[in-house]
């Protein structure tokens, strides 16, 4: 590698496929073949899936492969690979500690003590399974039960260097499999002598579904990107959602105004929204933000152009009987695939897991993303501390793909002076609309104004927007208003201006 961690292309090692998409892209293409790696979970955390992956893999490309087992017996194991839909006809399984292997009565040893007669007998025993299956992939698990036949940490540092040249000499690329239990003397000894270590972590939060991660600590002599990765087990496997970085998406792109089809709301707005900016929608519940957002997307489908509407609050099903109320074309759009809806659900669903579902709908050719809404999304989730932090990358590399997004973020309160919202994540858009309730003449009404727009000019106007059978419509400046932003405004003018009758 280079100064800056870079590999250079002619030292690169051939890598071979972990099976999974994920983790080959954190680990830039794969893990460089012929080498030993430690991996280290707690008990229910995806180690047998991923190592099952990880022989499959191989399988399909016509390599042999061993999987070396001191804890489950073969009908085990094969009964996990079934559970995902697998078959593992093309895999030789090696239990060294069968009925017929190894233990005997305590005098039928002579100068060697138990412990050491048996872990040299289970290295014999996979010695004549590696030289007669001559596998190109090895999974042993769990590892650590040689931790715990070795006397000392003497003899298993030699244990772990017998092995990783054994495996060297013949060509496989091997994984060790163990809980984890960093700390001790013996983790360390593997750690420092493997090629390469990653760990698979998981929580359980006081509400919803365990969360799992994963972290590569170390891959000698090559780049990959580091920090914790979430992942999930579904059946068919691991899937992991690489840690996003904004700046590895960066793409040139000409400036141009995203209409809303609203001809008043793109005048607030000096012509429209940026493409490849944010913007966010603030308002109380009901005041029209799903609906504003639902215009962005149903406007940008009737260009053409792709959109993904990603719906935390509320069904599919309601979300699609509103909109075709209020007269948008939405069951034609979703028809033909201009239009996807997906419901989230953040108790079941990690933030690396959404940012995923956003970008496999970008790479598919999604124009404009609305995100409906933030406050659902940050509510479910409170013990997501890095929810903003992640919700910046995304925002980001949503800009550098020339991606429009949508975000709607709702207020407590209704109507007054003490409207807030629940988090403050104004700083991270681009453009800024508040939309407020407003009481007018025994009716309550709704005000729009732009608070925010980084790029370009914009009105500085409050206008009066209204939502009915048609859809939305924005009104003229209230100009005959003061103080339509604290809710309960002062009236200067004429009340027929309203249509209100004297």
């Amino acid at each position: 590698m280079d100064a800056e961690g870079q590999d250079h292309p002619a030292t690169l090692p051939p890598r071979v496929s972990t099976g999974i998409q994920g983790l080959d892209e954190v680990l830039g293409g794969g893990l460089p073949q012929g080498q030993i790696y430690l991996v280290e979970g707690e008990s229910g955390a995806g180690k047998t899936t991923l190592g099952l992956q990880f022989l499959l893999a191989g399988q399909r490309r016509g390599e042999r492969t061993l999987w070396i087992t001191l804890s489950e017996t073969e009908r085990q194991l094969r009964q996990t690979a079934q559970s995902h839909g697998w078959s593992l006809g093309g895999t030789e399984v090696c239990n060294p500690v069968a009925p017929d292997g190894i233990r005997q009565a305590d005098d039928k040893y002579s100068f060697f003590s138990p412990a050491d007669v048996e872990l040299e007998q289970i290295r014999q025993a996979i010695v004549a399974a590696t030289e007669g299956v001559r596998p190109s992939r090895v999974i042993f698990d769990p590892f650590s039960d040689v931790r715990h036949l070795a006397r000392d940490v003497l003899h298993y540092r030699r244990q772990v260097l017998s092995l990783r040249e054994f495996f060297n000499e013949h060509g496989c690329t091997v994984l060790l499999m163990q809980e984890l239990t960093r700390g001790t003397a013996g983790d360390l000894q593997a750690e420092a002598l493997v090629h390469g270590y990653l760990t698979l972590h998981q929580d359980a939060p006081e509400y919803g579904g365990q969360r799992r991660r994963l972290r590569v600590h170390k891959m000698r002599g090559m780049a990959f990107r580091d920090g914790y990765h979430d992942f999930s087990i579904q059946t068919g496997g691991i899937e992991v959602y690489p840690r996003l970085i904004a700046a590895q998406h960066v793409e040139p792109h000409a400036e141009e105004n995203v209409p809303s089809d609203v001809a008043h709301l793109d005048a607030l707005l000096g012509g429209g929204v940026d493409r490849g900016s944010s913007l966010l929608i603030i308002g109380a519940a009901g005041v029209g933000k799903s609906t504003l957002a639902t215009q962005y997307a149903i406007a940008g489908g009737q260009r053409g152009e792709k959109a993904a509407v990603f719906i935390f609050d509320e069904t599919v099903w309601t979300y699609r009987a509103r909109a075709e109320k209020l007269g948008f074309p939405m069951t034609a759009l979703v028809a033909d695939g201009t239009l996807t809806l997906r419901q989230i659900d953040p108790a079941e669903v990690s933030a690396g897991q959404f940012t995923n579902m956003v970008m496999q709908a970008v790479d598919g050719g999604v124009r404009t993303v609305v995100i409906d809404s933030l406050t659902g999304y940050l509510n479910t989730m409170p013990e997501e501390r890095f929810l903003v932090a992640y919700l910046h990358e995304l925002l980001t590399t949503l800009s550098h793909k020339n991606v429009v997004t949508i975000l709607t973020l709702a207020q407590h309160g209704l109507v007054g002076e003490h409207v807030a919202a629940p988090v403050d994540v104004s700083y991270l858009s681009d453009t800024v609309l508040l939309i407020r309730y407003f009481e007018a003449f025994g009716q309550i009404r709704r005000a729009i104004s732009v608070v925010k727009k980084r790029i370009g000019p914009h009105e500085t106007a409050v206008r009066e927007m209204r939502i009915d059978a048609g859809g939305v419509t924005i009104g003229e400046p209230l100009t005959n208003f003061q103080g339509v932003l604290s809710g309960v405004p002062q009236f200067t003018g004429d009340a027929r201006q309203l249509g209100v009758r004297e």
